[in-house]
């Protein structure tokens, strides 16, 4: 028997074995990702990446405006001269447009290119975990707890940027192993991914490359002046388009202070605790260095290579956060999807070196990570239809509106443009509002996110009239603030039932002159493109 347990371990470890290993891991992986991909409309911010992409399809670059709608959430910030969309870098838009042209436009297929970076990174991740951990099970456990992570799930199923940035993350910091390692075109693989990083979204440039300088200088000193050549390299082919984005203005308000510095970067380190790292797993690290201490006479073997292994992810993870705590808007979980694979990576460290201890300590460590991240209430969502606001909205007006109609909406306008050829006006685009004066329908939702609501002021200043001039209409379908959010903190696994429902208005009483706006300058925001 013992000859036999052994034998099969060793088979395990051969390239033949673990192509097994990892075939299965991404079988299951697909399959968790791509599972009722397309039944949950799309939100607000899935719908705006969709429609930017679409006008790629008939202007060959991305534009904030179609003819007849505006894409923008930020009063028309994220766009320049001719709409020309300036907020987010393009791949991402560009990938989607691609897929729209091969298989048509639809909620899967705005999906499916990113669901599918999803899967990407489960093998990047393990790729990546193999280089630093070789001949250990750091890598399979790593990719079949990524495989599982249900935040992890829910950022790859949106259609956003999320799953590209961390994909190219992930590779990059594989790349640059190999590059210290003395891999061939290493050099030039960190260089391309990077690259594509950067067009991904931006901002991670801040966060891959101090990373990188930073390890190398304090580990590998021997590779710094090549890694500094390849970083150099990648802001000079990008100078141009670094010197575009640096004119952008994403909004003074968005720098914040120490204090809202201190507390987004709490609420990131909250978040990661709370879903991907447990703190629980504090006690298990000390268990195994005392094990360790105790077997070895010392906490960990090699212990120079270990840090040096261990202090990449852990580099990059804290950069993330403190780079995006200093630059975004307000502190969500998405904003530091690439630290996802990084930190599922160091738990799949503590896991195997949990089974060195015991076996049965390392499955108690799985099995708790598996119990406490809501796994079953994914399989659920995964397995069952979902009715939300947009879809009850958009199924409403496709059976009783025109395409030649206009909707006035305080928020949720970017799914109603996506799903219907109606004008739609928003409470966010920073539009003339006048236009909404002579809706046929009108939407207030029961909530609003940031300044959305000023189209609700703005029809009630301007003296509309829904009780004789509309007819209300009550639907069955909950009016949350948003479709589904990527957030697991605010994602709905189910259809909520305790909410009250969504009330639209539909004009019953014609206008025999178009009404004409008061002058209410502190509510207008005209684009002036």
């Amino acid at each position: 028997m013992g000859n036999t347990a052994g034998t099969m371990s060793d088979y395990w470890q051969t390239r033949q074995g673990q192509g097994i290993i990892l075939a299965a891991i991404l079988i299951g992986s697909a399959i968790l990702l791509l599972a009722n991909l397309g039944n949950q409309y799309l939100w607000e911010d899935e719908a705006q990446t969709a429609l930017v992409s679409k006008t790629i399809l008939t202007e060959g670059v991305p534009r904030g405006y179609d003819g007849k709608n505006f894409f923008s959430q930020e009063k028309g910030a994220e766009y320049g001269n001719n709409y020309i969309w300036r907020w987010h870098t393009w791949l991402p838009f560009y990938v989607l447009a691609g897929f729209y042209k091969v298989f048509g436009v639809s909620t899967f297929v705005s999906r499916l290119p990113f669901a599918l970076f999803g899967l990407g990174t489960v093998g990047a991740t393990y790729y990546f975990a193999r280089s630093l951990w070789p001949g250990t099970r750091v890598a399979a456990i790593a990719a079949a707890l990524l495989a599982v992570s249900v935040p992890f799930l829910l950022l790859s199923r949106q259609c956003r940027y999320y799953s590209m940035a961390m994909f190219f993350s992930v590779v990059s910091l594989h790349a640059y192993m190999a590059m210290l390692n003395g891999k061939k075109l290493a050099a030039m693989t960190l260089f391309f991914t990077s690259t594509l990083l950067l067009h991904t979204q931006h901002f991670y440039m801040a966060v891959l490359f101090p990373a990188l300088a930073v390890h190398a200088g304090i580990y590998r000193r021997d590779g710094l002046k090549k890694l500094l050549v390849v970083i150099a390299g990648v802001m000079l082919f990008n100078a141009p388009w670094l010197f575009w984005l640096a004119n952008m203005n994403y909004n003074q308000g968005h720098i914040p202070e120490l204090s809202t510095f201190v507390n987004f970067v709490r609420a990131f380190c909250t978040d990661i605790i709370r879903y991907i790292f447990p703190a629980w797993l504090l006690a298990v690290m000390v268990i195994i260095a005392v094990t360790g201490r105790i077997r070895r006479g010392r906490f960990f073997s090699q212990e120079r290579l270990f840090w040096c292994k261990v202090l990449l992810p852990v580099i990059f993870v804290l950069f993330n956060v403190v780079v995006i705590a200093f630059t975004c808007p307000l502190p969500y979980f998405r904003y530091i999807a690439p630290s996802v694979p990084l930190v599922i990576i160091l738990v799949a460290v503590i896991v195997d070196a949990a089974a060195r201890v015991h076996v049965v300590l390392a499955v108690v460590v799985v099995a708790a990570m598996l119990s406490t991240g809501r796994i079953k209430d994914y399989f659920y969502e995964i397995t069952h239809d979902y009715e939300g606001p947009i879809k009850g909205i958009v199924s409403y007006l496709r059976e009783h509106g025109d395409k030649d109609d206009v909707v006035a909406i305080s928020y949720g306008d970017m799914p109603l443009k996506f799903y219907t050829d109606m004008r739609v006006i928003g409470g966010l685009t920073g539009e003339d509002l006048e236009p909404a004066l002579n809706a046929r329908w009108v939407i207030f939702r029961k909530n609003s996110a940031g300044e959305s609501g000023r189209l609700e002021i703005y029809l009630i200043l301007n003296d509309i009239n829904l009780e004789n001039e509309y007819r209300r209409i009550e639907l069955d379908c909950p009016d949350i603030l948003w479709e589904n959010r990527e957030d697991i903190a605010d994602h709905q696994f189910k259809t909520c039932t305790d909410e009250d429902k969504v009330v639209i208005y539909e004009r019953i009483k014609k206008l025999e002159t178009p009404k004409k706006a008061k002058d209410f300058e502190m509510l207008e925001w005209p684009l002036n493109r």
